[in-house]
């Protein structure tokens, strides 16, 4: 198999140069990947090797992110530095949605509240339960990690909610959790610590006002059931 090596490539079509001149939202996923990779294989580019990874998992990064080191090893040309390499920034990636909020979103809906975090959750392979702390004006002002479990469960403990909606002055908060397995059905679990957090909020003067579950699928809100 016959190609051009990416330095004959003319050099505004080259990924590094690229992203220099016009900006990293000009690349396309496998040009990134490029960068990362830093070179190809005997007879494939960097570009073309990338291509094969995303094909691997029909171009969904999420997908890609979840692999372990050993399958993107299976690869030719992947070996275990560009495999950790690829991962690390895909991880960057999903940590970066962690970052202190300079602007606060308003969050007026279960989908609000859903695209303020699905992204961090729904391709996970165990389970994490987190917080979205709300003030007066339905603005979400932090995310918390509460604990997180294995496949088919996280243990939550109430008192460590409503010490974190205290400590940050939350005037209301929505808790969320993904299901790994992909099913948005909520356990008697999810219903019982839904109920608790409910009637403590109104002990405590701090507002549930949603509890989501989240999947690849897509999300389960309890306040849009009725149950909140």
């Amino acid at each position: 198999m016959s190609y051009l090596a990416i330095n004959t490539w003319a050099e505004e079509d080259r990924p590094r140069e690229k992203l220099k001149t016009k900006g990293r939202q000009a690349l396309t996923d496998a040009e990134l990947i490029a960068i990362l990779l830093g070179s190809g294989s005997r007879g494939e580019s960097a570009v073309m090797l990338a291509q094969r990874l995303l094909q691997d998992v029909e171009g969904n990064l999420h997908e890609l992110g979840k692999l372990p080191i050993e399958m993107l090893q299976k690869h030719r040309g992947m070996g275990e530095a560009k495999a950790i390499t690829v991962l690390a920034a895909l991880e960057l990636g999903r940590r970066r949605q962690l970052s202190d909020l300079r602007e606060r979103p308003s969050i007026t809906s279960s989908r609000d509240a859903y695209n303020a975090i699905a992204s961090m959750l729904y391709d996970l392979p165990n389970e994490e339960f987190w917080l979205l702390l709300v003030n007066r004006a339905n603005q979400m002002f932090a995310k918390e990690k509460i604990g997180a479990g294995h496949v088919g469960a996280v243990a939550v403990d109430i008192r460590s909610i409503f010490k974190i909606a205290i400590d940050h002055n939350a005037s209301a908060f929505i808790a969320v959790h993904n299901h790994p397995s992909g099913s948005l059905k909520p356990s008697d679990a999810d219903v019982n610590l839904t109920k608790r957090m409910k009637e403590c909020g109104k002990i405590m003067g701090i507002t549930l006002l949603d509890h989501l579950i989240v999947s690849e699928r897509g999300y389960y809100s309890f306040a849009d059931e009725g149950f909140v």
